[in-house]
Parts: C-alpha cells; sequence; structure tokens
C-alpha cells in the first residue's frame, strides 16, 4: 500500500502542479536569505552562464542540437529554437520557454534552472523509462516528430514511470468508474462517454496541429505609445494591446484612463511558416462586460524577415537605411516606415492608423532574429 500511495504520488506531479510548487519552493527558500547579491542582474547572467557551461547543458535535452540558447521552466532544461516552439505551444502553464542571449533572467528563474539540476537531470527523470525502441528526435528531425516527441515527455509523462506499476493503477481507476456508470443508463452512459472521446480527440488534434508549425525566427515587438484613441468610457479608456501571429497571442499590460497611453513594453513571438501577417489589435478593458475594441491593423512582417536574412553575417556598424515604405492616405501608415541596421539588428519602425474605429494612431518597433541567430 505504501509504494502503491507513494507511486500515486509521484504521478500526480503534472507539469502544472510542478510548476507552481517548484517555483513556489524556490520563492520560500529565498524569503529569509540574504538577497544583498542576488538582486544584481550581473550576478544573474554570471550564473546563467556558469549552468551553461555545464557539458549536459551544451547539448538540447530533446533533441541534442548543440549549443541550446533557450530555457524550459520549470522542467529546467536547456533546449534550441526548434523545440523551443512546440514546448511554447504547451502553454505557460506547462513550458515557460525564456531565452538565454533575449531575455532578462530574474534571480529566482536562476534558483529554478540551477535546483533543477540541468539537463542531465531533466532526462534522467522525464526519459527514465523511455523504450529502447523509441527513436528519440534528432536535430535533422521533423518538426512533427518532435512535437510529438515533446508532448510525451512533458505534458504527459509517458516516460516517467515504469508501465508495468503504472497500469494496474490505471485498471483499478478504470473498474472504479466502470462500476459508477453503471448505476445509470447503460446507453446514456455510452453516448456521452463516445461524445467525451470524441471532443478530447479534437483537442488533441488541435494542439498536435499547433506544435507541428515550424519556425523561422522570433520578432520583437515594441509597443510605443498610442495616440488620439477612441474614447469608449464616458470620458476616456483603458486600453491595452493585443498582437497575434499564427496561433501565439500576447498582450501589453492596461493604462488606465487615457486616450494617449504610453506603454513602451516589449513582447515576442516565434514566426510560423508560412509567416502571417502580425495583427495588432487595441481593446478597451472593461470590469463587467466584454473588452471594447478601439481600432486594429495587420503587418507585414516578411520585407522585414528577408531585410534581416540578408544582412544577418553583416559587418555594417553605422546606422543604415534597407528601404522605405511611403504612407498615403488610403494606407494603414501614418508616417512613412523605414526598415533600417541599427547597432547590427534590423529594424522597422512604423506608425499604424488604426482601422475599424472613429480615430486613433499606434507606434510600434518590430526586430526580426532569424533562426539560426
Amino acid at each position: 500500500m505504501d509504494d502503491e500511495n507513494n507511486l500515486l504520488h509521484f504521478l500526480d506531479d503534472t507539469p502544472s502542479s510542478h510548476y507552481r510548487k517548484t517555483c513556489d519552493g524556490y520563492s520560500s527558500q529565498n524569503d529569509g536569505d540574504d538577497q544583498s547579491d542576488t538582486s544584481d542582474p550581473s550576478n544573474a547572467r554570471d550564473r546563467l552562464e556558469t549552468l551553461l557551461n555545464q557539458p549536459a547543458n551544451k547539448f538540447c535535452a530533446d533533441c541534442g542540437t548543440p549549443d541550446p540558447k533557450w530555457a524550459a521552466l520549470p522542467f529546467g532544461a536547456f533546449i534550441c529554437i526548434k523545440c523551443s516552439g512546440t514546448h511554447r505551444s504547451l502553454g505557460v502553464h506547462i513550458s515557460k520557454v525564456i531565452s538565454v542571449n533575449l531575455d532578462e533572467w530574474t534571480d529566482e528563474e536562476v534558483n529554478c534552472l540551477a535546483n533543477s539540476g540541468g539537463n542531465a537531470t531533466v532526462n534522467t527523470k522525464y526519459e527514465a523509462f523511455l523504450p529502447e525502441n523509441y527513436k528519440k528526435p534528432r536535430q535533422d528531425f521533423a518538426t512533427e516528430d518532435r512535437a510529438i516527441f515533446i508532448r510525451k515527455k512533458y505534458e504527459l509523462q509517458q516516460f516517467v514511470t515504469n508501465p508495468q506499476f503504472a497500469c494496474p493503477l490505471h485498471k483499478h481507476g478504470a473498474e472504479k468508474r466502470h462500476n459508477q456508470q453503471h448505476s445509470g443508463s447503460k446507453h446514456g452512459t455510452f453516448r456521452n462517454s463516445w461524445r467525451k472521446k470524441e471532443s478530447e480527440n479534437k483537442g488533441v488534434k488541435k494542439m498536435m496541429d499547433v506544435g507541428m508549425v515550424e519556425f523561422v525566427g522570433l520578432i520583437k515587438v515594441d509597443i510605443i505609445r498610442g495616440t488620439d484613441l477612441a474614447v469608449r468610457d464616458v470620458m476616456s479608456s483603458d486600453p491595452y494591446v493585443m498582437i497575434i501571429l499564427g496561433h501565439q497571442s500576447m498582450k501589453t499590460k492596461v493604462i488606465k484612463n487615457t486616450l494617449n497611453p504610453i506603454w513602451n513594453e516589449r513582447l515576442m513571438l516565434s514566426i510560423p511558416d508560412p509567416v502571417p501577417p502580425l495583427k495588432v489589435l487595441v481593446f478597451d478593458k472593461d470590469t463587467f462586460t466584454s473588452d471594447d475594441r478601439m481600432g486594429e491593423a495587420e503587418v507585414d512582417i516578411q520585407p522585414l524577415i528577408s531585410a534581416a536574412r540578408e544582412y544577418q553575417s553583416s559587418i555594417i556598424t553605422e546606422s543604415t537605411q534597407i528601404c522605405t515604405f511611403l504612407a498615403s492616405e488610403n494606407s494603414i501608415l501614418a508616417k512613412d516606415s523605414i526598415i533600417s541596421i541599427v547597432d547590427g539588428k534590423v529594424e522597422q519602425e512604423i506608425a499604424l492608423r488604426l482601422q475599424n474605429v472613429e480615430h486613433g494612431e499606434l507606434e510600434i518597433k518590430l526586430e526580426c532574429v532569424p533562426l539560426n541567430q
């Protein structure tokens, strides 16, 4: 009985509960500690580099690609950019993906990574019972194969426990549910079970479709400010911005009671292939009703991606304009938009004239990071 209870407790360690308990545990450990040296971002960066230089962390935990530049929390795994796309599709409640170079790391996140033990410990746990004949993905594997493996490894945790021990427990649970179901209508139970199974299959298929998307890079979107936005409350609005790229979406914080908000907030999304337009939507936050629309726009990011690919190996050090898109009365551009190289980065500043609204403009800045960077 003790062995069964221990195994059930281990199986109950779902990704979401593991994330919560891991982060809460590290936070509580630090509550009573001296924080004089952990608040320094450079200290967190140095510790991160030390972890990255450990032998097992020099290769992607999921496919073995050398020099991984991403981390999946709370598992504590260093992963490559291709595997990071599937991890993102799992949702942040299961796997939170952070860039080693592009993101600012907090001390709690570094603690989470350090205490997880790195790739060696991650694979020891989550691949403990990986079948001998199972082909673990390599760096040249298709996106679909990566998605199937990563979901089995982290979301379903199929390789964590020995099936010989797990099966009797599942069987016992199934028998208990079977007996409970027979207390009602036989035909009704069968019909409801069939519908539930069909719904679950559709949900799994949708998640797999998202996970099988191929990514070609990252786009950083700086939401700078809005100007002369529409009134949606009595005298003003509480605006926020949402960006959508394929199946991904992110939003800014809400700025209260203003028609000229300043966000200066950076959002980052993976770029899927084929490349869809970047959708930008502005909303007014409401407490008791659905949020009101305050305009929208679509941005073609393909020219920016092409420029980033062309100039990714450039040795240009001075700011250089690559191309200009002219504004007109019928376009979404409120003023000319320029793609340029600034400090070795390919950027595009855009002033958008919001559509499907009385009036309003939105200033954003885009930066593209190609896959091989």
